[in-house]
């Protein structure tokens, strides 16, 4: 039983319904999720078009549109749904890290939901809420874990041990997989998002063209990608004629190389008996083969999230809540927007 600021009371169990509010950056995302992993309803927005013809995210574009688009996607969550506004138990939200203009959108709307309704209020850090992705396919997941959270903005390894306790155990030191991965698209001017459009050019190369540098590949568990960006922009400047689809494949092949192997080795370290993929870079095709094939040669047990659960999403969030809900108890109304939060010090 837990207590809300307000002083109202709510039992969280298997039936306890939350609506997570996801809009951190360029997703506007609302979902229903029943006891921490069933997925009643999800609804996304993408704003990709609106970002498209500036080669990335503008913030205040982004601010805009989920002015614009919030209340409509969660009034669809709600009727895909086909329950009442009544049934809510609660409303979930994230309330870092991201863009400052877009947090607040989602935080401001969150708390009027909760308010409008009665029900508690529960802020969620958007890494924790990444963590989770997996238990929304399978609840049935056996810690200890090794999640390695691969995104356009953090690529860390998380020792899982239990709902709320989290270890880290490697990141990157420069930029992140998902950065880079975004960088070297723009430079070889295939368009945006990066990722999805590297992955396609990739596909049409030779993996073994080029022998782009693997930085730190024996070194501990964290990650550098930042000279290999560099490297495949001096690459290119010297080599003018040569195929952007061999530069995008051997480029991707040197990033899953050092991705896989640094999951592996903290799963050895850990003692882990299983291996979870998760955040955007998780919906690269060569990452998932490679990532399987790896826990399948370890004896370890690999989730791979489906493709819909790798990009920002609010049941996620949702999920989140329902654990940080039973854990924790409500938040206070007076939480902020907090564009740099951690999930670790």
């Amino acid at each position: 039983m837990t207590t809300d600021p307000s002083g109202v009371s709510t039992s969280v169990d298997q039936s306890t319904l939350i609506l997570g509010i996801e809009t951190s950056c360029d997703e506007t995302a609302a979902a229903l999720v029943m006891g921490g992993h069933d997925v009643v309803s999800s609804v996304v927005s993408t704003q990709i078009d609106l970002h498209a013809r500036y080669g990335g995210v503008v913030p205040e574009i982004a601010s805009r549109a989920h002015l614009d688009t919030l209340n409509p996607v969660v009034a669809r969550a709600i009727v895909e749904a086909g329950i009442a506004e009544s049934r809510i138990d609660a409303v979930a939200c994230t309330v870092g890290p991201g863009l400052i203009g877009a947090l607040l959108v989602g935080v401001a709307a969150a708390k009027s939901f909760a308010l409008a309704w009665d029900v508690p209020f529960v802020a969620v850090n958007h890494h924790e809420a990444h963590l989770y992705s997996a238990f929304l396919e399978d609840p049935n997941l056996q810690f200890p874990l090794v999640v390695m959270l691969v995104s356009g903005g953090h690529t860390m390894l998380i020792e899982m041990r239990g709902h709320g306790d989290y270890r880290l155990l490697g990141r990157t030191v420069d930029d992140a997989a998902g950065e880079a991965f975004d960088k070297v698209a723009r430079f070889l001017g295939l368009g945006y998002p990066g990722g999805p459009a590297m992955d396609r050019e990739a596909k049409r190369g030779d993996p073994t063209a080029i022998a782009f540098p693997r930085a730190m590949l024996h070194e501990g568990l964290d990650f550098s990608f930042s000279g290999l960006k560099t490297a495949v922009m001096n690459y290119v400047r010297k080599h003018p004629d040569v195929s952007s689809q061999d530069v995008a494949a051997s480029f991707q092949q040197a990033v899953v190389d050092v991705l896989v192997a640094k999951a592996r080795r903290a799963a050895r370290e850990v003692g882990a008996t299983g291996l979870v993929l998760g955040g955007g870079v998780a919906a690269n095709s060569l990452l998932r083969d490679r990532f399987l094939l790896a826990c399948q040669e370890d004896g370890l047990r690999g989730f791979l999230p489906s493709l819909a659960m790798c990009t920002d999403n609010a049941a996620m969030i949702a999920a989140a809540g329902w654990y940080r809900l039973r854990s924790d108890g409500p938040s206070g109304l007076d939480t902020g927007a907090s564009p740099n939060l951690r999930l670790f010090d």
